[in-house]
């Protein structure tokens, strides 16, 4: 297998292995950390109703969500990786940022 091809997979990989990491962090951190009474973190408006309620644990649960899911994708990238692999990591780091700042201008998070 080429370096291409298989920097290619490990990209992809490092993408689907941080997506999953995060998504277990934030669906597991509602249980540990549950939001407030009444609120149905399915729902933006609901979540935008009741944000005054959050207290620092629950915005520490989307932090670190994101803080390992990126982390996990990209040191997946960095030992899967035929070449270049700091490069590819930090490219991980960089999708996962612009991730990151999608999430939180499509719900309501305070600035």
């Amino acid at each position: 297998m080429g370096p291409m091809v298989k920097n290619s997979l490990a990209v992809i990989a490092g993408v689907v292995g941080g997506s999953i990491v995060n998504m277990a962090i934030v669906t597991g951190g509602n249980v540990i950390v549950p939001p407030p009474a009444g609120m149905n973190p399915e729902d933006a408006a609901s979540i935008a109703a009741h944000i005054h309620l959050f207290g620092p644990l629950n915005f520490a649960v989307p932090w670190l969500a994101h803080a390992l899911g990126t982390l996990a994708g990209a040191a997946l990238v960095a030992r899967l990786a035929a070449t270049r692999a700091f490069a590819l990591a930090l490219g991980i780091g960089g999708f996962f940022l612009l991730g990151g700042i999608a999430a939180s201008t499509m719900n309501p998070a305070p600035a």
